[in-house]
């Protein structure tokens, strides 16, 4: 049965609230969710745009609080933070300026962190099994293949491992 107007519009803005009580969200993710459960693009456009001036929504604050939360609990890389706010609809320009939040330094310290909680979850493992567990681990986290071997070159030697395959590796 098909629901009137104004019904529709509060139908819709009862799940966009639901929503955003959870967590913030990407316009995109709203409008993707709108649409799934099958409410016209007008009607999805209308409240969307109310959302948006009300400073319910907003994709460049969205995008910071994703980039904190991400890096901080999920030892996400730049590359990798900027990869799920396009999947999430953010718009490329806003998804670099938020990624920039994590500067190089950070990045490597959280990377080290990393690797130094994987090492001690390692047990008698190799040190070739070893790295190739490391590297796959912070590969999955988008962190660049250079910034990995030094990391893990320098934390297996503070762990104590006797030799490093790693010490001869050349990064292009």
């Amino acid at each position: 049965m098909e629901l009137p107007p104004e019904e529709r519009a509060k139908k819709a803005k009862e799940i966009c609230f639901d929503l955003l009580a959870a967590r913030p969200r990407a316009v995109e993710e709203l409008r993707q969710t709108l649409r799934r459960k099958g409410f016209d693009s007008e009607t999805s456009e209308t409240l969307l745009g109310k959302l948006d001036r009300a400073g319910l929504v907003n994709d460049a604050e969205f995008a910071e609080a994703w980039v904190r939360d991400r890096h901080a609990n999920q030892g996400l890389s730049r590359t990798a933070l900027v990869a799920e706010l396009r999947r999430k609809g953010v718009d490329d320009e806003i998804a670099a300026q938020a990624a920039e939040e994590v500067d190089r330094e950070s990045e490597e310290q959280r990377a080290r962190e990393l690797v130094r909680k994987r090492l001690r979850s390692l047990g008698n493992v190799d040190e070739q099994t070893a790295i190739r567990r490391l590297l796959g681990f912070l590969a999955r986290k988008g962190y660049p293949q250079g910034l990995a071997y030094t990391v893990i070159r320098d934390e297996l030697r503070e762990f104590g491992a006797e030799s490093s395959l790693l010490d001869d590796a050349t990064i292009d």
